[in-house]
């Protein structure tokens, strides 16, 4: 539902005030306020997000701007701002709604105040995760929320050893943020699963072109052609080894408080040298969680957290829940978001990008569960 349906003025005040407390207390840590257009060219999104986005954003259309969507996040147009000529090292905060198209649950808002800080800076970024996880959790404090830790960039470097083709490996990384689209990939690269009978007729073909009518649609017969050839080249890869399947499978399958989960994922490190180096960054990212008094032995640690949901996050992710309230959303969510950086980046002129993280909160909810006050 909206995010003031039902909601009385008594109530939309007290949303608002949580939401100015929780801007202030990040201010008072550092965080400049900055502000963000509701209306984003579609574009940029298309570009970073393909057309799956549509499905969860508002879009309209502007005669003289094109194509717009209402903002559904404000992590890309901070990051936009800041490749456009800010500071570095950089600390930001900002406070407003956010869009959201809600297709099969009408009790979710699809419109809600949003709260949140990002800090750009490469020096360490172990240290800029445990900061922005301690700021998120102190803002939401006394609420005995859950905390779920996870770290997306394990499984990508699991993914980019492999030893098979580049194209198969970019398109498992396409797919990391569709867990099931991602196994039928794997299973079929793995030669789990059969060619389809049309897909194995049409590379059997001598002349895939014979009787096929005339030319339709937006693709080139040139792209057609190069499309066929790389299912040739795809259908004559060897397989990925069920050894390196069933590794995949067990960094997956990592589900333990942080120090049992960085143990086990040092195992698997021994097996699958690939994923060491950020198996070494998540126990720096622990330590500096420690330094800052977090306690790591009661913090929950899922290697295949964030896929569903975080598809912009390339390493530490971060939610937390109401445990009371499981039919609500994550209360405040977070991650890193490194590789979305040198993206827009390069559109700026800068194509190195900046290490970056943030995290945000949702004051609606923290209203809602009675830890506003």
């Amino acid at each position: 539902m909206p995010v003031w349906q039902g909601h009385t003025p008594e109530a939309r005040a007290r949303v608002r005030a949580c939401a100015a407390r929780l801007r202030a207390g990040f201010e008072a840590a550092g965080a400049a306020p900055v502000e963000c257009p509701i209306l984003l060219p579609a574009a940029t999104l298309l570009d970073l997000y393909g057309e799956d986005i549509r499905a969860r954003a508002y879009v309209t259309s502007d005669a003289l701007r094109g194509e717009q969507m209402m903002r559904p996040d404000f992590t890309v147009p901070v990051v936009e701002m800041h490749m456009a000529g800010g500071a570095e090292p950089a600390r930001y905060t900002y406070a407003g709604e956010v869009f959201r198209r809600q297709e099969e649950d009408e009790a979710r808002a699809n419109e809600y105040l949003q709260v949140g800080v990002e800090i750009f800076d490469g020096s360490d970024p172990a240290a800029a995760d445990a900061e922005v996880f301690a700021l998120v959790r102190a803002a939401t404090g006394g609420m005995q929320l859950r905390a779920a830790t996870g770290d997306i960039g394990i499984l990508m470097a699991a993914v980019g050893g492999l030893r098979t083709s580049a194209p198969r490996k970019a398109a498992l990384m396409r797919h990391i943020w569709r867990p099931r689209r991602f196994r039928a990939l794997l299973d079929r690269f793995a030669g789990r699963s059969e060619v389809p009978a049309s897909r194995a007729s049409l590379l059997a073909a001598a002349d895939p072109f014979a009787g096929a009518g005339p030319d339709i649609g937006l693709r080139s017969r040139v792209e057609v052609e190069a499309r066929i050839e790389a299912l040739r080249a795809d259908a004559g890869t060897p397989p990925i080894s069920e050894r390196e399947v069933a590794l995949i499978d067990a960094v997956l399958s990592v589900r333990e408080t942080l120090p049992y989960a960085l143990e086990n994922l040092r195992d698997i490190a021994v097996d699958m040298p690939a994923i060491s180096e950020a198996v070494a960054g998540l126990a720096a990212r622990a330590e500096a969680l420690e330094a800052r008094g977090i306690d790591t032995a009661a913090l929950d640690f899922e290697a295949a957290y964030g896929r569903t949901h975080m598809e912009y996050y390339d390493g530490f992710v971060f939610g937390l829940y109401a445990g009371t309230r499981p039919d609500l959303p994550p209360v405040a969510t977070g991650g890193r978001y490194d590789a979305l950086t040198r993206v827009l980046g390069r559109r700026a002129g800068r194509p190195d990008g900046i290490p970056a993280v943030g995290g945000v909160v949702r004051p609606g909810l923290m209203v809602e569960l009675g830890g506003a006050a």
